[in-house]
């Protein structure tokens, strides 16, 4: 008699699942971790609570504390410990509560992390990923919504990057993971658990590359490019746009350094018009920089000047104030009308 054959378990991180931005997030975690034993994660209250959002829910207890590490409040300490561990030949993944609180932290970031790489002449490689959650929109309290992710893209040294879905939530963390640059990983955390964004995550696809801006939307109207958080408004506003018979291609940089322009000239070529979205001060923004690009190769193709949508230049406001701050779908559609009347 024929020996009966064993059926394969999958574990969560093999199947393909619908998940929201959270749990892919999570499963992505667990996917590294069980490929590579030096990576780790550590961060404030990771471990037992599973993070301040429940990103890290469940890690601890099937990885040890050996491997989760529930830090003391202190992100200067957390960083430079980090810093430490990946010259050992560690891969810490590094979460900061809430994106206010990385400025303890920042010295660490831009005068150690950032430079050790090019200092030693390509000796040490410091593969260290720091998850910051950040954006508003949740009703928080001050230094709890806040959008710094230009003062690390003008850093460098650094790479920063900006998940909006998902898949890319999944795959860009576990890229981010396996590289050997250090990675800022900014996270939309008003989109965590949105069931509206909810996709099935396939483990054995093949990715996006990490660093490439992609285009999620074809029109020939105006071209609304975004990261993160204002992705969702952007898509929103170029379904209400169709029932003005305007077409609008929306663009996700997905990485904000180094940027990748190359699909936004091409859609700017082909629109004639620009309008950039994100929730950070407009000041001496990424979306400065990405229209100041734009000008320079794509003059001869403009209609109307490149137009940015953004937080405003204040600091950010009480929760009860947030919704006048934030890019919304209004906002972006009376810029693009804008741009059409130029």
């Amino acid at each position: 008699m024929a020996a009966p054959t064993q059926s394969r378990v999958e574990s969560p991180a093999t199947q393909v699942q619908q998940l929201t931005i959270g749990k892919a997030l999570n499963q992505g975690l667990r996917a590294a971790m069980e490929a590579d034993k030096k990576v780790i994660v550590m961060g404030e209250d990771v471990g037992k609570l599973g993070g301040v959002f429940r990103i890290t829910d469940g890690l601890q207890k099937d990885f040890g504390e050996h491997r989760v590490l529930d830090t003391p409040l202190a992100e200067s300490g957390i960083i430079g410990t980090a810093v430490g561990l990946a010259v050992r030949g560690f891969r810490p993944v590094c979460e900061i509560q809430f994106e206010g609180f990385i400025f303890p932290g920042f010295d660490q970031i831009s005068s150690q992390l950032a430079k050790l790489h090019y200092r030693t002449q390509g000796k040490i490689k410091v593969p260290i990923v720091i998850r910051v959650p950040f954006g508003g929109g949740i009703g928080a309290v001050e230094h709890h919504s806040e959008s710094p992710e230009s003062l690390f893209a003008h850093t460098p040294g650094l790479r920063v990057v900006s998940c909006s879905n998902p898949v890319d939530a999944y795959w860009m963390l576990r890229q981010a993971i396996a590289s050997d640059d250090p990675v800022l990983f900014f996270e939309p955390k008003r989109l965590y658990h949105s069931g509206a964004l909810k996709a099935p995550v396939d483990p054995s696809a093949t990715p996006e590359p990490l660093y490439t801006s992609k285009v999620l939307r074809r029109g020939d109207t105006a071209t609304l490019v975004a990261y993160g958080p204002s992705v969702k408004v952007c898509l929103d506003a170029a379904t209400a746009a169709e029932e003005d018979g305007m077409s609008l291609d929306v663009i996700d940089l997905r990485t904000l350094s180094p940027l990748d322009l190359g699909p936004v000239f091409e859609s700017v070529r082909r629109t004639g018009r620009l309008v950039t979205v994100s929730e950070s001060s407009g000041e001496s923004s990424i979306a400065s920089e990405i229209a100041a690009r734009v000008q320079q190769e794509c003059f001869y193709s403009l209609e109307a000047p490149v137009l940015r949508v953004t937080g405003f230049d204040t600091p950010y406001p009480p929760s009860k104030l947030e919704e006048h701050f934030l890019p919304d779908l209004d906002r972006v559609l009376h810029a693009v009308d804008r741009a059409l009347a130029w």
